[in-house]
Parts: structure tokens; C-alpha cells; sequence
């Protein structure tokens, strides 16, 4: 028993909409591996109980009185917990979600998914291996990246320091994962197994320093890898 309890991936639950929370916590008490260890309905209090409870995943609304979503994220990330944050959002091209992943959101997800969409969502923003929707994520940054604040210009005549550490396939890489692909994608496109392209991924997170590919790919927008 204790060892099924130890593999589960707990999540808490942060919206301001009970209905939604019930919804959502139906849908995962179905899962043999999703456990739902908490609910909170705003802000302050996800922060409180993601502290607390220490979740594996928290799926968190953007809009809540009081505390909202983006500086909820922020206070988890900023608190070094190992929580990853999958965004609840209405619209699939939203500025307050995108706002959230630059702050480090894991992910983001619409409300109205269906159920294997935000199971799926939560095992892959657990795991940290894979951008939820990547091609949406893609298209949230297309979009807004010509409004980011910079977070540093890049050397006179070279990359940014951050991004010089990459080697040229590395390189190549992290410019895939921002145009949205997937790891069988980015395999497929330079001829090589998805075991290697994860490998690659996995050092070009360490390399730059940033929780997931999310991040890497908001930071190849900032250090303008990419232009807008």
C-alpha cells in the first residue's frame, strides 16, 4: 500500500470555482497514480498549502480574487519548491497565462479539456519531460514575445552567455523545442532516437540553468536565439 501511495503524483488544486475543483478532483481520483492531496480557492492559499502539503504538481487558475495565479506561481518557484505549476486558462491564447509561464509555470491547460487531456497534462508536467500542447505554447510565444521585457542583451557580436554554452547541436535542438516541436519530432528532423534528443534536452536545461523546456524556450525568446 505504501509503495503504490509512493509512486502517485500529488497534486493540488487552485481555483476559485468549487464546481470546477469537484470536477476536477473526480477525474483524478480515477487515476491509480493521481492523487488530489489539497484544494484551495485563491491564490494566498495555494501558496500556504503548496508549502504545506508539498505537491508534485499544483494545477492553478489564472483569475482568483485576492492573490491571482501569476504571482501565486511566482512565490512557489521563488519559495525553491519542487512543485511544478500546470496553468488553468479559458482562452488558448492568453496573456495572463503566458505571463505565468515566464514567472515558471510548467505548462498551461484549458479549462474546458477533456479528462484524458488534464490527466495527460499533469503526468507530463510531473515528469518535466515535455512541454504541455507544445505547438500552443509556440503560439503564445510567437505572440507575445515582441513585448517581453528583455532580461539582459545579448554579448556585442556574440550569444548570450547563457546560450554559449550549448554546443552547436544543442543548439539546434533548443531552437526545435522552440518552434513547438515534440522529442519524436526534434528525432525525426535530425535523424536520431528519441532517447539522444532527450539526453540533449535534459543538458540544455542544466546548461541554462531552468526548470523545463518551457523555460529554455522563453529564454531563447529573451536572450534573442529567437528573434520576435
Amino acid at each position: 500500500m505504501s509503495e503504490v501511495a509512493a509512486a502517485r503524483t500529488r497534486v493540488l488544486l487552485v481555483d476559485d470555482q468549487a464546481l470546477l475543483r469537484m470536477g476536477f478532483r473526480l477525474v483524478l481520483q480515477a487515476e491509480d497514480d493521481l492523487e488530489v492531496v489539497g484544494e484551495a480557492a485563491d491564490g494566498a492559499e495555494g501558496v500556504r498549502l503548496a508549502a504545506e502539503l508539498a505537491p508534485d504538481v499544483v494545477l492553478m487558475d489564472v483569475r482568483m480574487p485576492g492573490l491571482n495565479g501569476i504571482d501565486a506561481t511566482e512565490q512557489i518557484v521563488a519559495s525553491g519548491s519542487g512543485a511544478r505549476v500546470l496553468i488553468l486558462t479559458t482562452f488558448d491564447l492568453d496573456e495572463y497565462a503566458f505571463a505565468a509561464l515566464r514567472v515558471g509555470a510548467s505548462g498551461f491547460l484549458l479549462k474546458d479539456a477533456r479528462p484524458a487531456e488534464l490527466v495527460g497534462a499533469i503526468r507530463a508536467v510531473a515528469t518535466g519531460d515535455a512541454v504541455v500542447s507544445p505547438r500552443v505554447t509556440r503560439r503564445m510565444l510567437e505572440l507575445f514575445s515582441g513585448s517581453l521585457p528583455a532580461a539582459g542583451e545579448p554579448a556585442p557580436g556574440g550569444l548570450d552567455p547563457r546560450i554559449a554554452q550549448l554546443t552547436p547541436r544543442e543548439v539546434e535542438v533548443l531552437l526545435a523545442v522552440a518552434e513547438g516541436l515534440s522529442n519524436c519530432e526534434i528525432a525525426q528532423r535530425f535523424v536520431l532516437s528519441e532517447a539522444t534528443v532527450k539526453t540533449h534536452v535534459g543538458r540544455i536545461l542544466a546548461k541554462l540553468g531552468v526548470r523545463d523546456r518551457v523555460q529554455a524556450v522563453v529564454l531563447a525568446y529573451e536572450t534573442g536565439l529567437v528573434g520576435s
